[in-house]
Protein backbone atom coordinates (compact mmCIF):
# COMPACT_ATOMS: atom_id res chain seq x y z
CA UNK A 1 0.00 0.00 0.00
CA UNK A 2 3.03 1.92 1.14
CA UNK A 3 4.43 1.69 -2.38
CA UNK A 4 1.50 2.52 -4.51
CA UNK A 5 0.93 5.99 -2.81
CA UNK A 6 4.77 6.62 -3.34
CA UNK A 7 4.50 5.74 -7.00
CA UNK A 8 0.69 7.36 -7.58
CA UNK A 9 2.41 10.61 -5.91
CA UNK A 10 5.26 11.08 -8.14
CA UNK A 11 3.13 10.44 -10.90
CA UNK A 12 1.45 14.02 -10.05
CA UNK A 13 4.69 15.21 -9.38
CA UNK A 14 5.57 14.41 -12.79
CA UNK A 15 2.62 15.53 -14.26
CA UNK A 16 2.72 19.15 -12.58
CA UNK A 17 6.47 19.20 -13.35
CA UNK A 18 5.35 19.19 -16.96
CA UNK A 19 6.59 22.54 -19.03
CA UNK A 20 3.75 23.76 -21.26
CA UNK A 21 4.08 26.46 -24.37
CA UNK A 22 2.26 30.14 -23.26
CA UNK A 23 0.97 31.56 -26.31
CA UNK A 24 -1.63 33.54 -27.61
CA UNK A 25 -5.14 32.36 -27.68
CA UNK A 26 -5.68 32.65 -31.45
CA UNK A 27 -2.02 30.96 -31.90
CA UNK A 28 -3.43 28.47 -29.80
CA UNK A 29 -6.00 27.79 -31.77
CA UNK A 30 -4.02 27.38 -35.21
CA UNK A 31 -0.86 25.51 -33.38
CA UNK A 32 -0.57 22.05 -32.85
CA UNK A 33 0.21 20.68 -29.82
CA UNK A 34 2.28 17.44 -30.39
CA UNK A 35 4.63 16.36 -33.29
CA UNK A 36 2.75 15.99 -36.08
CA UNK A 37 4.41 12.60 -36.90
CA UNK A 38 2.81 11.32 -33.31
CA UNK A 39 -1.08 11.75 -34.02
CA UNK A 40 -1.54 8.61 -35.19
CA UNK A 41 -3.97 5.77 -34.77
CA UNK A 42 -1.12 3.82 -33.39
CA UNK A 43 0.20 6.94 -31.27
CA UNK A 44 -3.16 7.43 -29.51
CA UNK A 45 -3.92 3.49 -29.24
CA UNK A 46 -0.72 3.70 -26.61
CA UNK A 47 -2.23 4.48 -22.79
CA UNK A 48 1.55 5.32 -22.27
CA UNK A 49 1.07 8.21 -24.91
CA UNK A 50 -2.40 8.90 -23.18
CA UNK A 51 -1.29 9.05 -19.40
CA UNK A 52 1.86 11.42 -20.51
CA UNK A 53 -1.40 13.83 -22.40
CA UNK A 54 -3.78 13.80 -19.27
CA UNK A 55 -0.89 13.98 -16.59
CA UNK A 56 0.28 17.71 -17.86
CA UNK A 57 -3.38 18.43 -16.85
CA UNK A 58 -2.47 18.38 -13.28
CA UNK A 59 -0.26 21.41 -13.60
CA UNK A 60 -3.59 23.35 -13.88
CA UNK A 61 -4.43 22.77 -10.26
CA UNK A 62 -2.27 25.27 -8.41
CA UNK A 63 -2.27 24.32 -5.16
CA UNK A 64 0.28 25.62 -2.78
CA UNK A 65 2.42 26.66 -5.74
CA UNK A 66 5.44 24.92 -7.59
CA UNK A 67 8.83 25.66 -6.29
CA UNK A 68 9.09 29.44 -5.62
CA UNK A 69 6.10 30.15 -7.37
CA UNK A 70 2.88 31.67 -5.70
CA UNK A 71 -0.91 28.96 -5.37
CA UNK A 72 -3.94 29.44 -4.24
CA UNK A 73 -3.83 29.59 -0.77
CA UNK A 74 -2.33 32.52 1.00
CA UNK A 75 -1.37 34.01 -1.99
CA UNK A 76 -4.77 34.96 -3.60
CA UNK A 77 -5.18 38.32 -1.36
CA UNK A 78 -7.12 40.33 -3.56
CA UNK A 79 -10.59 40.11 -1.08
CA UNK A 80 -11.81 41.60 2.18
CA UNK A 81 -9.93 38.89 4.47
CA UNK A 82 -6.43 40.03 3.96
CA UNK A 83 -4.60 43.02 3.10
CA UNK A 84 -1.46 42.22 0.75
CA UNK A 85 1.54 43.71 1.78
CA UNK A 86 2.36 44.38 -1.72
CA UNK A 87 -0.94 46.50 -2.21
CA UNK A 88 -2.96 45.01 -4.45
CA UNK A 89 -5.73 46.98 -5.09
CA UNK A 90 -7.41 45.20 -8.35
CA UNK A 91 -5.93 42.38 -10.36
CA UNK A 92 -6.30 44.56 -13.19
CA UNK A 93 -6.72 48.60 -13.36
CA UNK A 94 -5.99 49.23 -17.04
CA UNK A 95 -6.43 47.09 -20.00
CA UNK A 96 -3.32 44.78 -20.85
CA UNK A 97 -2.11 43.70 -24.02
CA UNK A 98 -1.47 40.58 -23.13
CA UNK A 99 -2.35 37.52 -20.22
CA UNK A 100 -1.46 34.57 -19.46
CA UNK A 101 -5.00 33.81 -17.48
CA UNK A 102 -6.29 34.67 -21.39
CA UNK A 103 -3.83 32.36 -22.88
CA UNK A 104 -2.85 29.51 -21.26
CA UNK A 105 -6.50 27.81 -20.60
CA UNK A 106 -6.77 28.06 -24.24
CA UNK A 107 -3.84 25.94 -24.15
CA UNK A 108 -5.07 23.12 -22.04
CA UNK A 109 -8.47 23.63 -23.98
CA UNK A 110 -6.76 22.76 -27.59
CA UNK A 111 -4.61 20.13 -25.68
CA UNK A 112 -8.07 18.51 -24.37
CA UNK A 113 -9.83 18.45 -27.63
CA UNK A 114 -6.45 17.17 -29.48
CA UNK A 115 -7.07 13.92 -27.18
CA UNK A 116 -11.11 13.45 -27.81
CA UNK A 117 -10.36 13.55 -31.60
CA UNK A 118 -6.68 11.28 -31.46
CA UNK A 119 -9.31 9.10 -29.38
CA UNK A 120 -11.85 8.46 -32.51
CA UNK A 121 -8.90 7.06 -34.26
CA UNK A 122 -7.67 4.57 -31.39
CA UNK A 123 -8.11 0.81 -31.05
CA UNK A 124 -8.19 0.64 -27.54
CA UNK A 125 -11.20 -0.67 -26.08
CA UNK A 126 -14.87 1.53 -25.63
CA UNK A 127 -14.11 1.70 -21.48
CA UNK A 128 -10.64 2.48 -22.15
CA UNK A 129 -11.59 4.98 -24.58
CA UNK A 130 -14.53 6.47 -22.53
CA UNK A 131 -11.96 6.80 -19.16
CA UNK A 132 -9.62 9.06 -21.06
CA UNK A 133 -12.20 11.10 -22.91
CA UNK A 134 -13.27 11.67 -19.69
CA UNK A 135 -10.70 13.09 -18.54
CA UNK A 136 -10.19 14.99 -21.18
CA UNK A 137 -13.48 16.44 -21.00
CA UNK A 138 -13.10 17.33 -16.84
CA UNK A 139 -9.71 19.12 -17.58
CA UNK A 140 -11.76 21.06 -20.88
CA UNK A 141 -14.57 22.17 -18.54
CA UNK A 142 -12.63 23.32 -15.64
CA UNK A 143 -10.12 25.59 -17.91
CA UNK A 144 -13.50 26.68 -19.64
CA UNK A 145 -14.96 27.52 -15.98
CA UNK A 146 -12.07 29.66 -15.48
CA UNK A 147 -12.18 31.45 -18.92
CA UNK A 148 -16.12 32.09 -18.03
CA UNK A 149 -15.68 33.54 -14.42
CA UNK A 150 -12.96 35.60 -15.22
CA UNK A 151 -14.04 37.09 -18.83
CA UNK A 152 -17.64 36.05 -19.58
CA UNK A 153 -18.32 35.18 -22.96
CA UNK A 154 -15.61 33.24 -24.82
CA UNK A 155 -15.29 30.98 -27.89
CA UNK A 156 -16.86 27.34 -27.42
CA UNK A 157 -14.01 25.38 -29.05
CA UNK A 158 -14.42 21.50 -29.38
CA UNK A 159 -12.45 20.57 -32.46
CA UNK A 160 -8.27 20.89 -33.14
CA UNK A 161 -9.15 23.83 -35.63
CA UNK A 162 -7.03 24.02 -38.79
CA UNK A 163 -6.10 27.56 -38.96
CA UNK A 164 -8.10 27.37 -42.58
CA UNK A 165 -10.91 27.98 -40.36
CA UNK A 166 -11.06 31.31 -39.87
CA UNK A 167 -14.66 31.60 -38.94
CA UNK A 168 -13.38 29.49 -35.76
CA UNK A 169 -10.15 31.14 -35.23
CA UNK A 170 -11.14 34.65 -35.80
CA UNK A 171 -15.21 34.19 -34.63
CA UNK A 172 -16.90 36.08 -31.75
CA UNK A 173 -16.76 34.92 -28.02
CA UNK A 174 -19.92 32.64 -27.44
CA UNK A 175 -22.09 33.53 -24.96
CA UNK A 176 -20.87 32.46 -21.63
CA UNK A 177 -24.50 30.59 -20.64
CA UNK A 178 -24.33 28.48 -23.66
CA UNK A 179 -20.96 27.72 -22.52
CA UNK A 180 -21.37 26.94 -19.09
CA UNK A 181 -24.01 24.62 -20.45
CA UNK A 182 -21.50 22.74 -22.49
CA UNK A 183 -19.45 22.45 -19.12
CA UNK A 184 -21.50 20.72 -17.35
CA UNK A 185 -22.32 18.56 -20.23
CA UNK A 186 -18.36 17.54 -19.74
CA UNK A 187 -18.64 17.21 -16.28
CA UNK A 188 -21.66 14.90 -16.51
CA UNK A 189 -19.56 12.99 -19.10
CA UNK A 190 -16.63 12.74 -16.92
CA UNK A 191 -18.76 11.85 -13.62
CA UNK A 192 -19.64 8.72 -15.64
CA UNK A 193 -16.32 7.37 -17.27
CA UNK A 194 -13.15 8.23 -15.37
CA UNK A 195 -12.12 5.16 -13.44
CA UNK A 196 -9.77 5.88 -11.30
CA UNK A 197 -10.30 6.02 -7.80
CA UNK A 198 -6.58 7.30 -5.78
CA UNK A 199 -7.05 10.93 -3.81
CA UNK A 200 -4.21 12.11 -6.09
CA UNK A 201 -5.82 11.37 -9.26
CA UNK A 202 -8.56 12.51 -11.32
CA UNK A 203 -11.46 10.17 -10.36
CA UNK A 204 -14.86 10.26 -10.60
CA UNK A 205 -15.74 11.42 -7.21
CA UNK A 206 -12.89 14.63 -8.06
CA UNK A 207 -15.48 15.35 -11.20
CA UNK A 208 -18.39 15.13 -8.79
CA UNK A 209 -16.18 17.83 -5.97
CA UNK A 210 -15.44 19.92 -9.25
CA UNK A 211 -19.37 19.73 -10.07
CA UNK A 212 -20.66 20.78 -6.73
CA UNK A 213 -18.42 23.75 -7.20
CA UNK A 214 -18.55 24.44 -10.70
CA UNK A 215 -23.03 24.64 -10.61
CA UNK A 216 -23.12 26.18 -6.92
CA UNK A 217 -21.10 28.85 -8.63
CA UNK A 218 -23.52 29.37 -11.87
CA UNK A 219 -26.71 28.80 -9.66
CA UNK A 220 -25.85 31.39 -7.67
CA UNK A 221 -24.13 34.02 -10.61
CA UNK A 222 -26.98 33.08 -12.16
CA UNK A 223 -29.32 34.11 -9.62
CA UNK A 224 -27.80 37.55 -7.99
CA UNK A 225 -26.48 39.19 -11.51
CA UNK A 226 -27.79 42.06 -13.10
CA UNK A 227 -28.06 43.22 -17.03
CA UNK A 228 -26.12 46.55 -15.82
CA UNK A 229 -22.66 45.26 -14.39
CA UNK A 230 -22.82 41.59 -16.08
CA UNK A 231 -23.24 41.89 -19.96
CA UNK A 232 -26.69 42.66 -20.31
CA UNK A 233 -27.29 39.31 -18.78
CA UNK A 234 -30.31 39.80 -16.08
CA UNK A 235 -31.11 37.53 -13.23
CA UNK A 236 -32.63 34.17 -14.10
CA UNK A 237 -34.17 32.31 -11.87
CA UNK A 238 -34.79 29.23 -13.89
CA UNK A 239 -31.05 28.83 -14.88
CA UNK A 240 -30.53 29.37 -11.17
CA UNK A 241 -32.42 27.01 -9.94
CA UNK A 242 -31.28 24.35 -12.75
CA UNK A 243 -27.60 24.31 -11.27
CA UNK A 244 -28.53 24.99 -7.59
CA UNK A 245 -30.30 21.62 -8.16
CA UNK A 246 -27.29 19.89 -10.12
CA UNK A 247 -25.33 20.94 -7.29
CA UNK A 248 -27.35 19.37 -4.59
CA UNK A 249 -27.51 16.06 -6.82
CA UNK A 250 -23.55 16.12 -7.09
CA UNK A 251 -23.27 16.51 -3.15
CA UNK A 252 -25.66 14.14 -2.08
CA UNK A 253 -23.91 11.24 -4.24
CA UNK A 254 -20.33 12.29 -2.72
CA UNK A 255 -22.04 12.56 0.90
CA UNK A 256 -23.16 9.44 0.61
CA UNK A 257 -19.28 8.00 -0.79
CA UNK A 258 -18.10 7.06 2.67
CA UNK A 259 -15.93 10.09 3.32
CA UNK A 260 -15.68 11.72 6.84
CA UNK A 261 -14.27 14.92 8.20
CA UNK A 262 -10.86 14.61 9.92
CA UNK A 263 -10.74 15.24 13.62
CA UNK A 264 -8.27 18.27 12.82
CA UNK A 265 -9.08 21.28 10.64
CA UNK A 266 -5.61 22.49 10.44
CA UNK A 267 -4.34 18.56 9.79
CA UNK A 268 -6.02 19.26 6.49
CA UNK A 269 -3.28 22.05 5.74
CA UNK A 270 -0.09 21.05 7.35
CA UNK A 271 -0.04 17.43 7.01
CA UNK A 272 3.39 16.22 5.20
CA UNK A 273 0.94 13.39 3.76
CA UNK A 274 -2.73 13.51 2.89
CA UNK A 275 -3.06 9.93 1.87
CA UNK A 276 -4.75 8.86 4.91
CA UNK A 277 -7.18 11.50 5.41
CA UNK A 278 -10.32 10.68 5.33
CA UNK A 279 -11.75 13.93 4.30
CA UNK A 280 -9.64 14.12 1.04
CA UNK A 281 -11.62 13.67 -2.32
CA UNK A 282 -8.57 15.10 -4.22
CA UNK A 283 -5.44 16.90 -3.37
CA UNK A 284 -1.81 17.96 -4.62
CA UNK A 285 0.90 15.82 -3.01
CA UNK A 286 4.62 17.22 -2.48
CA UNK A 287 8.02 15.34 -1.79
CA UNK A 288 10.99 16.27 0.13
CA UNK A 289 13.77 17.37 -2.16
CA UNK A 290 11.83 16.51 -5.62
CA UNK A 291 8.63 18.63 -5.40
CA UNK A 292 7.95 21.72 -3.07
CA UNK A 293 6.34 24.67 -2.39
CA UNK A 294 6.71 28.23 -0.61
CA UNK A 295 3.61 29.09 1.27
CA UNK A 296 5.01 28.49 4.62
CA UNK A 297 7.58 30.53 3.91
CA UNK A 298 5.83 32.97 2.26
CA UNK A 299 3.56 33.36 5.78
CA UNK A 300 6.87 34.40 7.58
CA UNK A 301 8.15 36.47 5.37
CA UNK A 302 10.20 39.18 7.20
CA UNK A 303 9.76 41.14 4.01
CA UNK A 304 6.14 41.72 5.38
CA UNK A 305 3.37 38.91 5.55
CA UNK A 306 -0.33 38.75 4.20
CA UNK A 307 -2.41 39.67 7.37
CA UNK A 308 -6.03 39.10 8.29
CA UNK A 309 -8.54 42.11 8.31
CA UNK A 310 -10.61 43.22 11.05
CA UNK A 311 -13.47 42.34 8.50
CA UNK A 312 -12.60 39.17 8.49
CA UNK A 313 -11.61 38.62 11.73
CA UNK A 314 -14.98 39.82 13.42
CA UNK A 315 -16.81 37.38 11.26
CA UNK A 316 -16.09 34.60 13.56
CA UNK A 317 -18.56 33.45 15.95
CA UNK A 318 -17.81 33.33 19.64
CA UNK A 319 -18.09 29.78 21.21
CA UNK A 320 -22.21 30.60 22.61
CA UNK A 321 -22.50 30.52 18.74
CA UNK A 322 -23.33 34.22 18.42
CA UNK A 323 -22.10 37.42 16.61
CA UNK A 324 -20.10 40.09 18.49
CA UNK A 325 -22.97 42.27 18.47
CA UNK A 326 -25.33 39.74 20.16
CA UNK A 327 -22.84 37.67 22.23
CA UNK A 328 -22.52 37.46 26.26
CA UNK A 329 -19.37 36.75 25.85
CA UNK A 330 -16.51 38.90 26.36
CA UNK A 331 -15.94 40.96 23.53
CA UNK A 332 -12.57 42.40 24.33
CA UNK A 333 -10.01 42.32 20.99
CA UNK A 334 -6.88 44.27 22.30
CA UNK A 335 -4.05 42.05 22.54
CA UNK A 336 -2.49 42.00 26.19
CA UNK A 337 1.52 42.64 26.46
CA UNK A 338 3.15 39.70 27.95
CA UNK A 339 6.34 38.63 29.63
CA UNK A 340 8.50 38.44 26.82
CA UNK A 341 7.07 41.57 25.57
CA UNK A 342 4.82 40.36 23.15
CA UNK A 343 0.98 41.10 22.74
CA UNK A 344 -0.51 38.03 23.05
CA UNK A 345 -4.27 37.41 22.10
CA UNK A 346 -4.39 33.76 23.72
CA UNK A 347 -7.04 35.41 26.02
CA UNK A 348 -8.88 36.88 22.94
CA UNK A 349 -9.23 33.73 20.60
CA UNK A 350 -10.08 31.79 23.64
CA UNK A 351 -13.70 32.48 23.48
CA UNK A 352 -14.07 32.24 19.45
CA UNK A 353 -14.82 29.71 17.09
CA UNK A 354 -11.80 27.74 17.34
CA UNK A 355 -10.62 28.30 13.69
CA UNK A 356 -9.83 31.40 14.12
CA UNK A 357 -7.05 30.38 16.51
CA UNK A 358 -5.47 27.73 14.01
CA UNK A 359 -5.42 30.35 11.60
CA UNK A 360 -3.89 32.89 13.48
CA UNK A 361 -0.46 33.39 15.44
CA UNK A 362 -1.07 34.09 19.21
CA UNK A 363 0.41 36.82 19.33
CA UNK A 364 0.35 39.92 17.46
CA UNK A 365 2.86 40.60 14.95
CA UNK A 366 3.56 44.30 13.07
CA UNK A 367 6.49 46.83 12.83
CA UNK A 368 8.49 47.26 16.33
CA UNK A 369 7.09 44.09 17.50
CA UNK A 370 7.94 41.16 15.13
CA UNK A 371 7.22 38.06 15.91
CA UNK A 372 9.52 34.84 15.36
CA UNK A 373 7.21 31.45 14.90
CA UNK A 374 8.86 28.50 16.21
CA UNK A 375 12.31 29.47 15.66
CA UNK A 376 11.89 31.17 12.34
CA UNK A 377 13.06 34.73 11.73
CA UNK A 378 11.00 37.22 13.26
CA UNK A 379 8.40 38.77 10.96
CA UNK A 380 5.34 40.95 10.58
CA UNK A 381 2.17 41.28 9.23
CA UNK A 382 0.33 43.99 7.37
CA UNK A 383 -2.21 44.02 10.03
CA UNK A 384 -1.25 42.60 13.09
CA UNK A 385 -2.04 39.51 12.26
CA UNK A 386 -0.24 36.71 11.22
CA UNK A 387 -1.73 33.70 9.02
CA UNK A 388 -0.14 30.39 10.83
CA UNK A 389 -2.72 27.58 9.53
CA UNK A 390 -0.84 26.57 6.83
CA UNK A 391 3.28 25.68 8.94
CA UNK A 392 4.46 22.76 10.66
CA UNK A 393 6.79 23.41 12.98
CA UNK A 394 6.77 19.83 14.55
CA UNK A 395 7.58 17.77 11.38
CA UNK A 396 9.51 20.32 9.10
CA UNK A 397 12.79 21.96 10.28
CA UNK A 398 13.39 25.61 10.51
CA UNK A 399 15.47 25.60 7.91
CA UNK A 400 13.05 23.89 5.69
CA UNK A 401 9.98 25.95 6.60
CA UNK A 402 12.30 29.72 6.12
CA UNK A 403 13.24 28.95 2.50
CA UNK A 404 11.98 29.41 -0.84
CA UNK A 405 10.91 26.20 -2.47
CA UNK A 406 11.68 23.56 0.22
CA UNK A 407 8.20 23.11 1.80
CA UNK A 408 6.67 20.07 1.31
CA UNK A 409 3.19 19.75 3.02
CA UNK A 410 0.61 18.26 0.82
CA UNK A 411 -2.22 20.97 -0.54
CA UNK A 412 -6.13 19.80 -0.33
CA UNK A 413 -8.09 20.82 -3.74
CA UNK A 414 -11.34 19.09 -3.67
CA UNK A 415 -12.38 17.97 0.39
CA UNK A 416 -15.36 16.89 2.00
CA UNK A 417 -15.73 20.02 3.90
CA UNK A 418 -16.19 22.26 0.76
CA UNK A 419 -19.24 20.05 0.02
CA UNK A 420 -20.89 20.21 2.85
CA UNK A 421 -20.78 24.20 2.56
CA UNK A 422 -21.71 23.36 -0.92
CA UNK A 423 -24.53 21.50 -0.22
CA UNK A 424 -26.22 23.65 2.51
CA UNK A 425 -25.84 26.66 0.73
CA UNK A 426 -27.46 25.39 -2.84
CA UNK A 427 -30.20 23.74 -0.26
CA UNK A 428 -30.57 27.19 1.47
CA UNK A 429 -30.94 29.04 -1.86
CA UNK A 430 -33.65 26.45 -3.04
CA UNK A 431 -35.59 27.25 0.30
CA UNK A 432 -35.48 23.24 0.52
CA UNK A 433 -33.08 23.18 3.62
CA UNK A 434 -33.80 21.26 6.43
CA UNK A 435 -32.55 20.47 9.97
CA UNK A 436 -31.57 17.40 9.22
CA UNK A 437 -29.53 18.59 6.03
CA UNK A 438 -27.86 21.00 8.46
CA UNK A 439 -27.24 18.27 10.89
CA UNK A 440 -25.73 16.47 7.81
CA UNK A 441 -23.52 19.06 6.73
CA UNK A 442 -22.46 22.37 8.21
CA UNK A 443 -23.52 21.55 11.72
CA UNK A 444 -20.75 18.86 11.58
CA UNK A 445 -18.24 22.00 11.14
CA UNK A 446 -19.66 23.36 13.67
CA UNK A 447 -19.08 20.83 16.12
CA UNK A 448 -15.35 20.29 15.22
CA UNK A 449 -15.00 25.07 15.60
CA UNK A 450 -16.56 23.69 19.08
CA UNK A 451 -19.86 25.66 17.99
CA UNK A 452 -23.43 25.11 18.48
CA UNK A 453 -25.18 23.96 15.63
CA UNK A 454 -27.03 25.73 13.65
CA UNK A 455 -30.86 26.03 13.06
CA UNK A 456 -33.01 27.00 10.07
CA UNK A 457 -33.91 30.19 12.01
CA UNK A 458 -30.80 31.73 13.29
CA UNK A 459 -31.23 35.11 15.20
CA UNK A 460 -30.43 38.36 12.88
CA UNK A 461 -26.85 39.92 13.08
CA UNK A 462 -26.82 43.67 12.74
CA UNK A 463 -23.49 42.97 10.61
CA UNK A 464 -25.51 41.64 7.63
CA UNK A 465 -24.81 43.42 4.73
CA UNK A 466 -25.64 41.15 1.94
CA UNK A 467 -29.15 41.61 1.72
CA UNK A 468 -30.11 38.47 2.04
CA UNK A 469 -31.60 36.20 4.63
CA UNK A 470 -30.51 35.40 8.21
CA UNK A 471 -30.14 31.35 7.15
CA UNK A 472 -27.78 32.54 3.97
CA UNK A 473 -26.08 34.89 6.08
CA UNK A 474 -24.52 32.21 8.67
CA UNK A 475 -24.00 29.92 6.18
CA UNK A 476 -22.21 32.20 4.11
CA UNK A 477 -19.94 33.08 7.60
CA UNK A 478 -19.68 29.64 7.53
CA UNK A 479 -18.03 29.28 4.55
CA UNK A 480 -15.27 32.27 5.46
CA UNK A 481 -14.21 30.55 8.32
CA UNK A 482 -13.91 27.17 7.31
CA UNK A 483 -12.22 28.34 4.07
CA UNK A 484 -10.39 31.29 5.28
CA UNK A 485 -7.34 32.18 2.70
CA UNK A 486 -8.49 29.15 0.97
CA UNK A 487 -8.01 28.26 -2.72
CA UNK A 488 -9.03 31.77 -4.62
CA UNK A 489 -12.15 31.19 -2.88
CA UNK A 490 -13.52 34.20 -1.23
CA UNK A 491 -13.02 36.70 -4.35
CA UNK A 492 -14.92 34.22 -6.24
CA UNK A 493 -17.72 34.08 -3.79
CA UNK A 494 -18.15 37.65 -3.71
CA UNK A 495 -18.50 37.75 -7.47
CA UNK A 496 -20.88 34.95 -7.71
CA UNK A 497 -23.23 36.85 -4.81
CA UNK A 498 -22.60 39.98 -6.73
CA UNK A 499 -21.33 41.70 -3.99
CA UNK A 500 -17.74 42.65 -4.71
CA UNK A 501 -18.69 46.55 -4.36
CA UNK A 502 -17.81 45.00 -0.33
CA UNK A 503 -14.53 45.79 -1.70
CA UNK A 504 -14.23 49.33 -1.67
CA UNK A 505 -12.64 50.32 1.48
CA UNK A 506 -14.30 53.42 1.74
CA UNK A 507 -17.53 52.10 2.16
CA UNK A 508 -16.17 48.89 4.22
CA UNK A 509 -13.07 50.32 5.74
CA UNK A 510 -12.91 47.08 7.63
CA UNK A 511 -10.95 45.74 4.96
CA UNK A 512 -8.19 47.85 5.40
CA UNK A 513 -8.04 47.18 9.45
CA UNK A 514 -6.01 45.31 11.60
CA UNK A 515 -5.83 44.24 15.27
CA UNK A 516 -6.79 46.12 18.26
CA UNK A 517 -3.54 48.22 19.23
CA UNK A 518 -4.92 49.74 22.17
CA UNK A 519 -2.77 48.38 24.49
CA UNK A 520 0.36 48.54 22.51
CA UNK A 521 2.79 51.01 23.70
CA UNK A 522 4.38 53.79 21.31
CA UNK A 523 3.05 51.87 18.04
CA UNK A 524 5.40 52.13 15.22
CA UNK A 525 2.40 51.39 12.98
CA UNK A 526 -0.49 53.61 11.94
CA UNK A 527 -4.01 53.42 13.91
CA UNK A 528 -7.19 54.80 13.71
CA UNK A 529 -9.00 56.56 16.06
CA UNK A 530 -10.69 53.43 17.38
CA UNK A 531 -7.04 51.90 17.73
CA UNK A 532 -7.27 49.44 15.43
CA UNK A 533 -4.25 49.12 13.14
CA UNK A 534 -4.26 50.69 9.63
CA UNK A 535 -3.16 47.76 6.82
CA UNK A 536 0.34 48.85 6.01
CA UNK A 537 0.47 50.55 2.48
CA UNK A 538 -3.03 51.52 2.37
CA UNK A 539 -3.54 54.64 3.69
CA UNK A 540 -2.68 56.20 0.25
CA UNK A 541 -4.36 53.19 -1.45
CA UNK A 542 -7.52 53.63 -1.26
CA UNK A 543 -9.64 50.94 -2.95
CA UNK A 544 -12.56 52.28 -5.47
CA UNK A 545 -15.60 49.59 -6.63
CA UNK A 546 -16.54 49.99 -10.41
CA UNK A 547 -18.45 47.93 -12.41
CA UNK A 548 -15.88 47.21 -14.43
CA UNK A 549 -13.83 44.83 -11.98
CA UNK A 550 -16.75 41.76 -12.27
CA UNK A 551 -15.04 40.88 -15.75
CA UNK A 552 -11.74 41.14 -16.43
CA UNK A 553 -10.42 43.10 -19.71
CA UNK A 554 -9.40 41.35 -22.72
CA UNK A 555 -5.96 41.14 -23.91
CA UNK A 556 -5.85 44.49 -26.13
CA UNK A 557 -3.64 41.65 -28.85
CA UNK A 558 -6.82 39.48 -29.19
CA UNK A 559 -8.81 42.62 -29.85
CA UNK A 560 -6.12 43.71 -32.59
CA UNK A 561 -6.19 39.57 -33.90
CA UNK A 562 -9.66 39.58 -33.91
CA UNK A 563 -12.32 41.76 -35.62
CA UNK A 564 -15.15 40.06 -34.06
CA UNK A 565 -14.33 40.17 -30.74
CA UNK A 566 -15.43 43.36 -28.22
CA UNK A 567 -13.91 44.45 -25.23
CA UNK A 568 -15.38 43.30 -21.99
CA UNK A 569 -18.08 46.30 -20.64
CA UNK A 570 -16.55 49.19 -18.89
CA UNK A 571 -13.10 48.59 -20.06
CA UNK A 572 -13.57 49.68 -23.92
Amino acid sequence: MIKTIRMMKKLFIYGTMALMALTSCNDFLDKAPLDAFTNTPAYWSNTSNLDNQCNTFYNNYSGYGNGSGSGWYYFKTLSDDQVDYQSTVWTYTSVVATSTNWSDPFTEIRRANYIIEGLKTSSLDDAVKANYEGLARLNRAWEYYQLVRMYGDVQWITTVVDPAEKDVVYGPRTDRDIVMDNVLEDLNYATTTITGTNKQRFSADMALAMKADITLYEGTYCKYRNANDNAGKAADNARAEKYLRECVSACETLMGKGYSLNPSYQGNYNSISLSSNPEMIFYKPYSQNTFMHSTIDYTINTSGTSGMTKNAFDSYLFLDGKPKATTTMDTNDAAVKDANGKYNLESVLAVRDKRLAITLDPVLCFKGSAYSRAGVAAFTSTTGYGIAKYDNTAELSVSDRNSIGKQYTDCPLFWLSVVYLNFAEAKAELGTLTQADLDNSINKLQERAGLPAMTTSPEADPANNMGVSNLLWEIRRCRRCELMCDNWTRYWDLIRWHKLDLLDSSKNPTIYLGANMKNVENPEVDVNSDGYMIGSNTINQPRTYEAKHYFYPIPTTQLTLNSNMEQNPFWK
